[in-house]
């Protein structure tokens, strides 16, 4: 196994982090749980508590799924949900929903957008959940293909406040050997909490977008994987076979 003995960062939220990390352990990695996002809850915005109004409800990730969905009453049976990847697709059929509509490849806004439920959208209300200063691609597509767009900001990325200290011990010994950051957001505060030490580090994220964020952050390397848990561990086994 290629990733055997490899120290790799992960960058998410703390709730979200652990998964991934017994997945990478199970292919022999040793994961170091970094978070550089932290979710903290907004007051729940009204728009949740009536979703009988929508026709479709979009979870933009899986912490919009976490939440929004207690602030809710209970889902109707009739109302469609959809979800921007595969990770809050599940979330959501964790919790009852579905079926869901998500993309047939990719985790993004735009991934979502070529869905062909999303095509015919003229007269249909939507209700989109996010986060704070959520992307605006998706509301703006929808709404000109029709639809009547409402958003429910639910919850804002912050900064942690833990101790980099060692994390970046293990660096200086050569246990640390990539790192991996699912949003730009998370990369910026990774760099400032961390001083930028990693700075050399093989950064892997699942969009091309955040790659050249990191490239225009002085990143020396930053390697595209395909999107979803799985499709990021092939990628950093591909990375790493044969390297010493």
């Amino acid at each position: 196994m290629s990733i055997q003995g490899r120290g790799i960062v992960v960058t998410r939220p703390r709730d979200l982090a652990e998964a991934f990390a017994r997945l990478l352990e199970q292919r022999g990695a040793r994961a170091f749980v970094f978070p550089a996002i932290e979710i903290q809850p907004l007051p729940a915005p009204a728009a949740l508590g009536r979703i009988a109004d929508f026709d479709l409800v979009v979870f933009v990730s899986p912490s919009a799924v976490r939440v929004a969905l207690p602030a809710m009453p209970r889902w109707p049976s009739a109302l469609a949900a959809a979800a921007i990847g595969a990770g809050t697709a599940r979330e959501l059929e964790r919790s009852g929903i579905g079926p869901v509509i998500a993309p047939e490849a990719g985790a993004d806004s735009e991934a979502l957008l070529a869905a062909p439920p999303l095509q015919k959208m003229a007269g249909r209300r939507v209700l989109i959940v996010r986060g704070e200063d959520g992307r605006a691609v998706l509301g703006e597509s929808l709404t000109a293909r029709g639809a009547r767009v409402e958003y429910a900001e639910c919850y804002r990325r912050v900064r942690p406040v833990i101790d980099a200290g060692p994390m970046l011990a293990a660096w200086r010994r050569g246990e640390v050997h990539a790192v991996t950051v699912l949003s730009a957001q998370a990369l910026d505060n990774f760099l400032a909490m961390t001083d930028g030490a990693l700075a050399a580090a093989p950064l892997f994220v699942p969009h091309e977008r955040i790659a050249r964020h990191a490239r225009d952050r002085g990143l020396r390397e930053a390697i595209v994987a395909e999107r979803g848990d799985d499709g990021l561990i092939e990628r950093l086994v591909a990375y790493f076979h044969g390297r010493n």
